[in-house]
């Protein structure tokens, strides 16, 4: 079955800022909020100003109590270093608004997790035209990415770009002439082959960014978290096979918490050994690595 991927306690500045796209719920609520109670100054860069609001009081409220148990690599600071900067991803305005505020706070960029996403959504366009998950998922984190790594540049030597995918990548094409999918209609739309696909590009970023970012400071991560019980699945719950096999899968207990989803992401984004070093993790546990590619793919290790 291999080893379990988890992440280590380090103890990061509070000066080393990091963005965490969609980090109101699941994965990307318990990636910002750990990085965040090992120092860091976290963004919440979400949709939603209430719920990031109220996200972020939880994990104030969950860091009080890592503290009183004294859970190692947990800073000990009065309240958490965390904020809130509005970012719709279905919306390519509101990416280049996020954008202008960032460059004009005159802050430094360390990290940046592109984890905003959604899963197997019906067929439904962007008001920019866009098939929505192709937007959301990949098109929108994109534009974020080539806009800020312009500062994250000249941020220091160990800088990260983290993008989460997913195993779905498998289920793709790369078909330039339906890449928007306007030739189908809703029923015969393919929600799985869609999602796959938006996956896939945000790979293929990855690789083509690294062989552009392989003798800067920053590195390029592509990860899947596993099968993660967290709202991306509101989106196909009509869909009789995924329903059952998400019942399946947590009867057997291989559905996964959005803190275990989120070790991955966490560890990509704060273990030193991975300053600059390409890793790809297979299943069964092998490592394999080459410090002269800046590139790192994570599988999940069951």
């Amino acid at each position: 079955m291999g080893g379990h991927l988890s992440f280590p306690r380090v103890t990061l500045p509070k000066e080393r800022v990091v963005i965490v796209t969609g980090a109101n719920t699941g994965i990307g609520y318990e990636t910002a909020k750990w990085i965040a109670m090992m120092g860091a100054t976290v963004i919440l860069a979400c949709r939603s100003e209430d719920r990031a609001r109220e996200a972020m009081a939880r994990m104030n409220a969950e860091f009080e109590a890592e503290k009183d148990r004294k859970t190692p690599g947990v800073v000990d600071y009065p309240e958490l270093n965390i904020e809130f900067m509005k970012l719709d991803c279905a919306s390519l305005q509101s990416v280049m608004d996020f954008v202008k505020e960032f460059k004009l706070s005159g802050r430094q960029l360390h990290v940046l997790v592109c984890n905003a996403g959604i899963g197997l959504h019906k067929q439904a366009y962007t008001e920019e035209g866009y098939e929505l998950m192709f937007q959301v998922n990949y098109l929108s984190q994109y534009l974020l990415t080539a806009h800020l790594l312009p500062i994250m540049k000249t941020s220091g030597e160990d800088c990260r770009i983290i993008l989460v995918s997913s195993e779905a990548h498998r289920y793709s094409e790369l078909n330039l002439d339906r890449i928007q999918g306007k030739q189908f209609n809703e029923q015969n739309f393919g929600r799985i082959l869609y999602y796959g696909n938006s996956k896939a590009f945000q790979i293929m970023q990855m690789f083509s960014m690294n062989r552009r970012l392989k003798t800067s400071n920053v590195t390029v991560t592509s990860l899947h978290p596993g099968m993660v019980e967290t709202e991306v699945s509101r989106n196909f719950k009509d869909m009789k096979t995924f329903s059952v096999l998400t019942s399946l899968t947590k009867m057997v207990g291989q559905m996964k918490t959005p803190f275990e989803g989120a070790e991955t992401t966490i560890n990509a984004a704060v273990n030193p050994e991975l300053k600059g070093i390409y890793k790809t993790r297979k299943r069964c546990g092998h490592t394999h690595s080459s410090a002269s590619l800046k590139v790192l793919f994570f599988r999940t290790i069951s």
